[in-house]
């Protein structure tokens, strides 16, 4: 099975044929989506490029433009002082299914 590694928002992802993961939010026009591979992965045969390899591109498309993560709640509590802060944060993803490694 062909692998590759591809870098999108300043974070690395090992993906192959079929697989659906959730990266950080694109922009709405960048529809056909199309990564450089840092590396490439084919049954014995490993690639490593300086920084991409050459003539391999990733293909993906986008399953949903907009998924929100789980919320995470940060809490700063101080006894004794009437100092509480409570703020939350609700990352947003698009989610993308990698079509095509060549």
């Amino acid at each position: 099975m062909k692998k590759a590694v591809i870098s999108t928002g300043n974070k690395q992802y090992l993906v192959a044929q079929g697989d659906e993961l959730n990266i950080d939010l694109l922009q709405p026009d960048k529809r056909p989506l199309s990564f450089e591979a840092l590396l490439t992965i084919d049954g014995d045969t490993t690639k490593v490029g300086t920084p991409n390899v050459d003539s391999a591109k990733v293909s993906a498309e986008v399953i949903d433009p907009l998924v929100k993560g789980d919320k995470v709640i940060a809490i700063r509590y101080k006894p004794k002082k009437r100092v509480r802060t409570i703020r939350g944060h609700r990352q947003q993803y698009t989610r993308i299914k990698i079509t095509k490694i060549g």
